[in-house]
């Protein structure tokens, strides 16, 4: 339900387009990597200021680069997690995500209104392995998530599940990857992002009590490469509000949105220890 996620790089490196995970896969040929490794470097970012508002904002942010391939905890392009189980082609996942603080502008359908705090998502998410090649993948992800207002007082928003088939393909050192997938929330979360009280009531904006449902869907593609050191990566997603159960909000003033962005990272510190990943 965010804006977009700014955990990254993972982002940039389409974080919700998720790529190959080391290890995931057996692989006949096996080579090592750094169990951990972390570098700096910036984005440059355009997104709507929430789902459904005809309004955009830029963001220049720094890029923290870390990787992480333990056996339980992991931060790579899958983004964070804990590994909770698996079997087979089946795998069970803690997952972590983040949101932007939005704050409307003067003439905007929030004006007048309280901003909205960024966000941090908490939950589970089964990964279901559909099919796979050499050097593609595809995936079914059903991630369920807390959304936790981070403020004074922090405390839980509502709760988003976003199923989503994403297929990673990796290509002369070039990986990319596409994911699309149903947008959902219950009330609570959706009366957050959408609803109009009586007191914030205007004639051009009237009182809107939210439902919780179908909230649309996303289409995310992504891009990344690493030469050495340096890491480079860009994503373009869309957006689509439009006939969803949150359609008839006021605040809903643009059906369909298109984030996008890129940034570039220097890895500049990795650990001596080795562990195995599949090629």
């Amino acid at each position: 339900m965010r804006a977009a996620s700014l955990a990254l790089p993972m982002l940039l490196a389409a974080s919700a387009v998720s790529a190959a995970t080391a290890g995931d896969t057996p692989s006949p040929t096996v080579a090592t990597e750094p169990l951990w490794e972390a570098g700096l470097g910036a984005a440059a970012l355009s997104l709507p200021l929430y789902r459904g508002s005809d309004r955009q904002r830029q963001w220049l942010l720094p890029v923290p680069y870390l990787v992480y391939r333990g056996d339980f905890l992991r931060a790579d392009r899958d983004g964070a997690r804990a590994q909770l189980a698996r079997r087979g082609r089946v795998e069970l996942d803690l997952g972590f995500g983040a949101g932007p603080p939005t704050r409307d502008e003067p003439g905007g359908a929030r004006e007048g209104m309280p901003a909205l705090p960024p966000t941090v998502e908490l939950g589970p998410r089964l990964n279901v392995r559909l099919a796979e090649g050499a050097h593609w993948r595809a995936d079914l992800r059903v991630p369920l998530r807390a959304v936790v207002a981070l403020q004074s007082s922090p405390r839980v928003l509502g709760w988003t599940l976003e199923p989503t088939v994403g297929v990673d393909v990796d290509w002369q050192g070039l990986q990319f990857g596409a994911l699309v997938g149903a947008v959902r929330g219950d009330r609570r979360l959706h009366q957050h992002l959408y609803g109009v009280t009586a007191a914030q009531a205007l004639p051009a904006r009237p009182a809107y009590a939210a439902r919780a449902g179908d909230a649309g869907w996303q289409l995310t593609l992504g891009a990344s490469r690493r030469v050495g050191r340096l890491w480079l990566g860009a994503f373009v997603r869309h957006d689509v509000v439009g006939g969803s159960i949150v359609d008839d909000s006021p605040l809903v003033r643009a059906r369909q949105g298109t984030a996008f962005g890129l940034g570039a990272s220097w890895v500049f510190a990795r650990s001596a220890a080795q562990v195995p990943v599949a090629r």
